[in-house]
């Protein structure tokens, strides 16, 4: 029976929520067309509106730990649901995301990503996406901002391990800046497929920066270690057990 209820509260949190997604797109679409900084205030009001009402509608409490950086840095995080793409936007003043480039041509998350200057690659040309990461960002550079990518490249559920995608790597000696490592549980309240959300709290946290100029090789070590450590350490904190589970 509680079960159920909280299928049924999910189902209504996830009808609103995207009723939600295009009633702020609407409001600020005048706005939005004119200036970046329309677009932003759009994205972080929605943000601000999904993790206020997933408290109250299906009893899931979002956390964000850390210090969000406010200047440009490069943010390499892991990627469970689409909770976390929310929580860590909406902390950072000028985020942007590396993305797929189908996204581009969805309905209105498509639009205002290319507002507010997200770079979208071709994940099944790894070669040529890397190419076409650098020369976006290099044209991008005079927008600073915090460029978030996923290191793993997709969403990956609690349990399971996939490896890290040399694409950070290279963006990371690309730009030359710091790099913000973050963690999360979300998955584990907010699982990649279904309508059921668990209650709980879902965490996302900013760790320590790891400074530029490292060896590519040595870097993408740190990063993994201090994302998959921190990130196990909150998904047990939420009472996930599950055993690993290696993917290639």
């Amino acid at each position: 029976m509680a079960y159920g209820i909280q299928w049924l509260r999910s189902l209504v949190f996830n009808f609103a929520m995207y009723l939600a997604m295009a009633v702020i797109a609407v409001v600020f679409l005048p706005w939005a067309l004119f200036s970046a900084r329309g677009a932003y205030a759009a994205c972080h009001t929605y943000c601000r509106w999904v993790r206020w009402s997933a408290a109250w509608m299906i009893g899931l409490k979002t956390e964000v730990r850390g210090t969000p950086p406010t200047g440009p840095v490069l943010v390499a995080a892991k990627h469970q649901s689409f909770l976390d793409i929310l929580m860590i936007f909406g902390a950072m003043p000028r985020g942007r995301f590396i993305m797929k480039k189908e996204l581009a041509w969805a309905p209105i998350l498509g639009q205002y990503a290319w507002r507010i200057g997200c770079i979208f690659v071709d994940r099944g040309k790894r070669g040529q996406a890397i190419i076409k990461m650098m020369r976006d960002v290099d044209a991008g550079n005079t927008t600073p901002g915090q460029v978030t990518i996923y290191s793993q490249g997709t969403r990956v559920a609690p349990g399971v391990r996939m490896p890290y995608k040399a694409g950070t790597g290279v963006l990371y000696q690309q730009l030359g800046q710091p790099c913000v490592p973050v963690a999360c549980n979300v998955g584990v309240f907010w699982p990649r497929h279904g309508v059921y959300r668990k209650p709980g709290t879902a965490v996302v946290e900013f760790l320590d920066p790891i400074p530029p100029g490292l060896p590519k090789a040595q870097f993408m070590a740190q990063l993994e270690t201090a994302v998959e450590t921190r990130s196990d350490a909150l998904m047990a904190e939420a009472g996930f057990t599950m055993p690993r589970i290696d993917k290639a």
